[in-house]
């Protein structure tokens, strides 16, 4: 199994990727893309996510215990 969970995937993820990636709905997505501390990349009316700012917003919100 790959180290990458996201590896196979585009490098720039639409909203659509973002929520499959996921596993929760659109709506849920575009939440995400809307909030503020999540790294949106906007280009024109499109909200994308670049894969590595996805892992590491998604890193700094594990919980890790030591």
């Amino acid at each position: 199994m790959s180290r990458e969970p996201f590896e196979a995937m585009p490098d720039v993820k639409d909203v659509k990727q973002l929520a499959e990636a996921l596993q929760i709905s659109k709506a849920g997505a575009y939440n995400l893309l809307s909030s503020p501390d999540f790294p949106t990349l906007r280009i024109g009316g499109r909200k994308l996510v670049m894969k590595n700012e996805l892992v590491e917003w998604l890193k700094s919100r594990t919980n890790k215990t030591s």
